[in-house]
């Protein structure tokens, strides 16, 4: 306690007391917040102030003052924040959002949980005008940037009918994972794995089991590269969605899409043999059968309820 300044004290403790208190911890992050952002009104004020007197000393002062009361008041704001995206409040989340952008517009990890919030609100419009200037911003390694706002960002041109852009995106990364893959064969990117994942998914969600389907299957090739415990366990949720709505008689598949995820699990078996679906804890008391704990046997077995399922 006597290392800690005042101000983080309180933050870690309003951190600890939203474990057990969402509410208490809510208000008393608001708090927080209030106060810093008097403190960078006052800032704001005593720059301007110094500008009108052309005093070079008090707006390098003000400026450094301001900067440091922001760097408390973003993780004060992001704590904050979590608790209504933990409850999936995500309207309420915006509101949250909207009473700082006077202080916030210029800080990238605002504007980076701002687009998530919109995108998760289906508000894809708005989502891309905050998404756009993150990737463009690292157009020349593009891989830097999260695969999650790329993939996000391609879900938003494809639900705005901006599908040249989403595909223009995509075969940008596709291309840079190529150098990568060709400069250094050992390293493995998944960026373009978790773009098709994310738009197969959501469209599999949304019913659309023909085309969400062929992008998962496309998300694992290479299968060598691209197959793995968390990738697999992704794409193995989708494939047991469409079971379960073809086992209702909800949808049909045609032919062709039959033939390849048949192909599909084939390939995954051949691939997956070293391959671990599930990572065993070290205290269980019965550990998993070694023949059964690979992503070979999993695609075995969904490969078999496929069969069964169209009539085979």
């Amino acid at each position: 306690f006597k290392l800690l300044s005042p101000f983080l004290f309180e933050f870690l403790d309003t951190i600890i007391t939203q474990q057990t208190s969402p509410e208490e911890a809510f208000r008393r992050f608001d708090e927080m917040a209030g106060k810093l952002t008097d403190q960078m009104q006052r800032c704001t004020k005593e720059v301007q102030e110094a500008r009108v007197s052309q005093d070079a000393d008090r707006i390098k002062k003000g400026v450094a003052e301001y900067d440091e009361v922001m760097e408390k008041y973003i993780p004060v704001l992001m704590h904050q924040a979590k608790i209504y995206w933990t409850m999936e409040n995500y309207p309420a989340l915006e509101k949250v959002f909207r009473r700082s952008v006077n202080f916030c517009q210029g800080s990238e990890t605002w504007k980076l949980n701002v687009a998530h919030v919109l995108f998760m609100q289906e508000k894809y419009k708005d989502a891309i005008t905050f998404y756009e200037p993150i990737v463009k911003m690292h157009l020349q390694q593009i891989v830097a940037v999260s695969a999650i706002v790329l993939a996000n960002l391609c879900v938003s041109y494809i639900m705005t009918s901006r599908n040249e852009d989403a595909e223009d995106l995509m075969r940008k990364i596709e291309k840079e994972e190529e150098d990568i893959a060709y400069a250094d064969p050992e390293r493995k990117s998944f960026h373009l794995c978790i773009v098709n994942l994310v738009i197969g998914t959501l469209y599999c969600a949304k019913g659309n089991y023909e085309f969400g389907i062929s992008r998962i299957m496309k998300s694992l090739e290479p299968y060598n590269r691209k197959l793995g415990t968390d990738t697999w366990f992704y794409a193995k949720r989708c494939f047991l969605s469409l079971m379960e709505a073809m086992a209702k008689q909800m949808v049909f598949l045609q032919d062709t899409t039959t033939e390849e995820v048949i192909q599909f699990f084939e390939h995954v078996e051949e691939h997956g043999r070293n391959v671990h679906p599930v990572v065993e804890q070290p205290l269980e008391q019965e550990p998993m059968h070694a023949g059964k704990n690979t992503v070979a046997y999993e695609a075995r077995r969904l490969k078999s309820l496929f069969l069964r399922i169209v009539g085979r």
